[in-house]
């Protein structure tokens, strides 16, 4: 179940974007994701763990991955919910491991290739996340305000989504070069 995001249980909201140097025709972005080798994706951020892929019990493609966001450690399970050669959108009831404990929140992410020109294309990684019921609870049984726990979110989001674009559009500008995942 989707939690539409508000202004009332927002934590963050960020955007980064980078150049792929390869025709929009040969770019696949939901290929790229949905095979994407554990070592690669590890290649792309000092905070990535692990990658990889499954099926949600209806079918649906998955994308399971482990990363530091921050403090915590958060385990996503994204449900590929379109998955397009140029577009992917991908929703996660993330589990987030603190040292105040256990927690949920939800993680929409947006992968998404623009053309450019013939020869390039412009690669954009956004997040949204936010506060599940559960995370509400936590916080507040941990005297943290929404406010506190969205500031610290959106710092620590923001700086890994600045680390992890450029490399995933090094990643997926390889695969569709080469054919092969390795930047």
């Amino acid at each position: 179940m989707e939690i539409k995001q508000t202004t009332a249980n927002a934590l963050s909201h960020v955007v980064a974007k980078a150049i792929i140097n390869a025709p929009i025709e040969k770019v696949n972005i939901a290929d790229w994701l949905l095979n994407l080798p554990d070592a690669e994706y590890q290649k792309c951020s000092v905070n990535h763990i692990a990658a990889g892929a499954t099926r949600t019990y209806d079918g649906q493609p998955m994308s399971i991955n482990v990363e530091m966001i921050g403090e915590a450690l958060v385990i996503q399970h994204y449900v590929a919910t379109e998955f397009r050669a140029d577009y992917c959108r991908m929703l996660s009831q993330s589990d987030v491991i603190s040292q105040n404990g256990r927690s949920k929140v939800q993680v929409l992410w947006e992968l998404k290739a623009t053309r450019i020109d013939d020869q390039r294309c412009e690669y954009t990684n956004e997040i949204h996340a936010t506060a599940t019921p559960q995370f509400l609870e936590f916080i507040d049984k941990h005297g943290i305000t929404l406010a506190q726990a969205a500031a610290a979110r959106q710092a620590a989001s923001d700086l890994h989504n600045q680390e992890e674009t450029p490399l995933f559009a090094k990643s997926i500008e390889a695969k569709a070069l080469n054919g092969i995942y390795g930047f």
